[in-house]
């Protein structure tokens, strides 16, 4: 399989940002600045991060796509009430964990570096025993990403 170039280039900053960020916390602010940038993004491409850009998917194309066995994904996946209950419920532990960090700016990057290791760990176990981007159709991001296109076309 052939890769994008993009993917290969950002394909560096997931482990990056999930195991350098263990020790060096402050990479969580990575993830934010990913996120504002690509759902500006959104209102002119899409879901053009998910598919080019987003460092997880490179990741699932590039060395999940190997192991996964390929099978779809359950229908509901694609629901828009699930994929709305997923975002509504990593963005109130996002909340939640944010709150407690009681302000502290290497706690709250560190939120945010925990995000991505445990949303990296449901791709992967979602992605090995149905197909590799089995995560990306209940993505929050990605979910927020459509959301935001439809939007701005109605506009």
């Amino acid at each position: 399989m052939k890769y994008k170039k993009s993917q290969v280039v950002m394909f560096w900053f997931l482990p990056l940002i999930t195991i350098g960020g263990l020790f060096y916390p402050l990479l969580g602010y990575l993830v934010v600045a990913m996120m504002a940038f690509f759902l500006a993004l959104s209102f002119f491409r899409g879901r053009y991060w998910c598919w080019h850009l987003c460092p997880r998917g490179a990741f699932l194309d590039i060395a999940l796509s190997k192991v996964s066995r390929n099978k779809p994904a359950p229908a509901f996946f694609a629901r828009q009430w699930f994929r709305w209950s997923i975002f509504a419920l990593f963005i109130g532990f996002l909340i939640y964990r944010i709150i407690g960090t009681g302000g502290s700016l290497i706690a709250i990057a560190s939120v945010f570096v925990v995000m991505c290791i445990l949303t990296t760990i449901i791709s992967i176990i979602l992605g090995i025993p149905m197909r590799h981007r089995s995560w990306c159709v209940i993505c929050p991001m990605g979910t927020l990403q459509d959301k935001i296109n439809r939007l701005s076309k109605k506009g």
